[in-house]
């Protein structure tokens, strides 16, 4: 029955409080092995769809299935530690009076010698073999959070749900350990719930991402594919800064200072949105009071003057001024490249990585 049902399954959860609906009408679908992200700002409901699944809240309405059998509806409810489900935390709840090895044997059966084996084969795996017999508060943040995951993983669950678990880490730490444990967890086979507000998280170890806002997924989808086709403003702002530009339709066409962009289907008169991202920006320079001319995929070269430059680390971000209408644009270049205030330089757009947006109801306009 596994081969032809995802691993998790959640259909239409909807979780109201008091009055206000927290969850609403959330889905999803997991395949064994895989691993998905429920990306969204703090607040929008993503801890409470996985306390959800992991059986320690209760939906209002919906059905949570795992291989294809049902496992919680409103009516029946498999106990939270009957559902194979295995749980990451912030805070990684360790249990201090217990050793390093005792923690990681805490959920399996049997004697503490019939646990030996597989304590012993995660701690090596997670390079923490010669602190067995140690406790957790001698253990740095990050050999703790090696702990916690190895303990999960202990009793084999077929499915992880893992709330911020590396928010509390150190940023050097970060992505060495994040790689780690998604390394552990593709080869025990096992499918990964991961809520994050991060984009870069997300993007570095999901499989699929489910961009949540207001209690909904707005979009899902591989990382490729949600960053360079979002559904709306919101999205494309979620992941990146973005640089902005305001037009009113006339034939299908709207006038900006970088040229025209089509519209299609839009009427005349309605305001649509032209959202681009700082790095696909060009910079050119001043020649005589001319920039480069106009080509079909960077369009037409606006006149700017630099306002300030800073040196990032891996980049360098210039801010401009626009002579069209004194708006601000950023432009982000890699490496160092920090032109003087009062600079004119010439910028352009990449048309193929500019969204277009209808400002009334945020829905993207696909040539």
């Amino acid at each position: 029955m596994t081969g032809t049902h995802p691993r998790l399954e959640i259909r239409n959860i909807v979780r109201d409080y008091d009055g206000k609906r927290v969850v609403d009408n959330v889905s999803l679908a997991i395949q064994p092995g895989n691993v998905t992200c429920l990306l969204g700002p703090s607040g929008c409901g993503k801890s409470t769809t996985l306390r959800i699944i992991a059986g320690v809240d209760m939906q209002t309405s919906g059905t949570i299935h795992v291989d294809g059998h049902l496992i919680c509806d409103t009516v029946f409810r498999v106990p939270p530690e009957r559902r194979s489900i295995g749980l990451i935390f912030q805070d990684f709840a360790l249990f201090p009076h217990l050793t390093v090895g005792d923690n990681v044997g805490f959920g399996l059966s049997g004697s503490r010698k019939d646990k030996l084996p597989r304590v012993g084969e995660l701690l090596e795996r997670v390079g923490l073999s010669h602190y067995i017999n140690e406790y957790p508060h001698q253990l740095s943040g990050g050999e703790q959070q090696r702990v916690a995951l190895a303990r999960a993983i202990a009793p084999r669950p077929s499915i992880m749900l893992m709330d911020e678990p590396f928010s509390g880490l150190d940023n050097r730490l970060r992505d060495g350990i994040r790689d780690e444990t998604l390394a552990l967890l593709k080869d025990e086979g096992t499918s990964v719930l991961l809520v994050t507000h991060e984009p870069e998280e997300a993007m570095r170890m999901a499989d699929e991402i489910a961009l949540m806002r207001d209690g909904k997924i707005v979009q899902r989808g591989a990382p490729y594919n949600i960053y360079n086709a979002p559904a709306d403003k919101a999205a494309v702002a979620f992941f990146s800064d973005i640089n902005l530009l305001t037009g009113t339709v006339r034939g299908a066409l709207t006038d900006t200072p970088f040229g025209q962009f089509l519209a299609p289907g839009v009427p005349d008169g309605e305001e649509v949105e032209i959202v681009f991202r700082p790095q696909h920006v060009g910079i050119d320079f001043d020649r005589q009071g001319k920039g480069p001319n106009p080509t079909p995929l960077a369009g037409a070269p606006a006149r700017a003057t630099v306002e300030r430059a800073r040196f990032m680390g891996s980049e360098s971000l210039v801010e401009f001024r626009m002579d069209h209408d004194q708006s601000m644009i950023r432009a982000t270049v890699p490496n160092v490249f920090l032109p003087k205030p009062g600079t004119v330089m010439w910028l352009t757009v990449r048309r193929d990585r500019c969204f277009v947006f209808r400002k009334a109801s945020g829905s993207v306009i696909k040539p």
